[in-house]
């Protein structure tokens, strides 16, 4: 019987011919990454089983979550890998102001590619299967023994392809479309399975697109999601200044639980509605709906944080102001992406609307700091998840989007198409 796509990466890292659905491997790691939530406490775990990472090159640790630092606690917290990271040697060190978004800033700079076997303390490390690489979330124990031995165990998934066709109309993105996956197979539909993306639409999907995509795979359940390796992929690791990377296909006879076709010219705008990523509405079916006033929006996170996110926003708010009772974040996702919107004049734009431009950081999205909600407020956010209290208060509600539902949103005060923007 034939690979699958993470099938076939995972047996070359366990050193096997071939594995199967359901079987446990001991896989040699690319890359090891954790946040400054994750991080410390994966640190004394660390120590009880070594002195030094298993290499240098392949261990990321990124201070995101709370930073810029909101407290003594967030603080103590970034101080603790950064110490870390510099009394280790690590090569990639990062720091505020010159790094981002976790899942932003290690493909922009390179660090992870196709190819590789990932692991990351956070559970939207599935993003880096859009270079075609596996990568998953893990919890602190395997994030210590990852750094320490350079290994780490998993059962081998199951996987179901995802056949996209056609091209995404306009104001249709890469959001649009997972959020219409998840919504049509449930937030469980793809537990512990491999996501895995094929037919002729990927042509259609920008990178950005894919790592959005793959990034919300989780959200679905999965253990990962993963595109093939395309002339784009390619074009953006070289971009990235990566060295060398390696290309696995899916076998013809490889065995999938289940096929689904998902035509992309179908798809519309579509909006998660409280309290779970799986409860998508299209926009028209919201416009049959008596209007959902908001308080708040969100535009960045490592789901839409990417220069092309931005520019999709900006180009919708041009011109245009925010809504008098409504206040707007707006949150590139690396440092790179922030100087771009300076010089392409996309922070203009939003900060002439009425949005605060703020540095990168994870913080709105999990209610860190930056955008947390008082009791009963909504907000409207290209962020991956609404969880109950995801945000704040746990009488705060949070509606999923793409930036230009999110932008037209701004505008109008309530969830709006961005068809309809020059009627607002």
């Amino acid at each position: 019987m034939g690979m699958t796509m993470t099938q076939k990466i995972l047996a070359a890292h366990a050193g096997l011919d071939s594995v199967t659905a359901g079987q446990l491997i001991e896989a040699k790691l690319d890359v090891v990454m954790a946040n400054d939530i994750t991080g410390p406490m994966a640190l004394p775990i660390f120590y009880q089983m070594a002195d030094k990472v298993f290499d240098k090159d392949k261990v990321v640790l990124v201070p995101d979550h709370f930073t810029p630092n909101k407290d003594i606690k967030s603080a103590e917290n970034s101080k603790a890998i950064l110490d870390f990271s510099e009394a280790q040697g690590l090569t990639h060190h990062m720091e505020q102001g010159k790094c981002g978004v976790e899942h932003a800033i290690l493909p922009e700079k390179g660090i992870v590619a196709a190819g590789q076997c990932i692991i990351g303390a956070d559970s939207h490390t599935c993003s880096y299967g859009a270079l075609g690489a596996f990568s998953t979330g893990v919890g602190t124990t395997d994030i210590a023994t990852g750094m320490a031995t350079g290994e780490n165990w998993f059962k081998v998934p199951s996987a179901i392809k995802f056949v996209l066709t056609g091209a995404p109309s306009k104001y249709v993105s890469g959001k649009d479309v997972i959020l219409h996956i998840i919504t049509k197979i449930g937030v469980d539909g793809a537990l512990y399975k491999s996501m895995e993306f094929v037919g002729d639409g990927i042509a259609n999907l920008t990178m950005d697109d894919r790592f959005t995509i793959a990034n919300m795979a989780i959200e679905a359940g999965a253990k990962n999601g993963i595109f093939p390796v395309d002339n784009q992929t390619v074009a953006y690791m070289k971009e990235a200044g990566v060295k060398s990377y390696e290309i696995y296909e899916a076998d013809e006879d490889a065995e999938y639980e289940d096929v689904i076709e998902i035509k992309l010219d179908e798809i519309r705008p579509t909006v998660s509605f409280p309290h779970l990523p799986g409860n998508g509405h299209t926009i028209d079916e919201i416009e049959e709906m008596d209007k959902i006033y908001i308080n708040q929006v969100v535009i960045g996170s490592c789901t839409n944080g990417r220069l092309s996110d931005l520019q999709k926003a900006a180009a919708v708010l041009k011109g245009h102001q925010v809504a008098r009772n409504v206040r707007v974040m707006v949150v590139p996702a690396t440092q790179k992406i922030f100087l771009e919107c300076i010089q392409q004049g996309l922070a203009e734009i939003f900060i002439n609307a009425g949005c605060a431009f703020n540095t990168p950081s994870c913080g709105p999205c999990m209610g860190g700091h930056m955008g947390v909600m008082a009791k009963g407020e909504k907000c409207v956010s290209t962020t991956n998840r609404n969880f109950v209290g995801r945000m704040g208060d746990t009488e705060s509600l949070i509606y999923l989007a793409s930036p230009e539902v999110a932008a037209a949103s701004a505008i109008a005060g309530y969830i709006a198409n961005p068809e309809k923007v020059g009627e607002l």
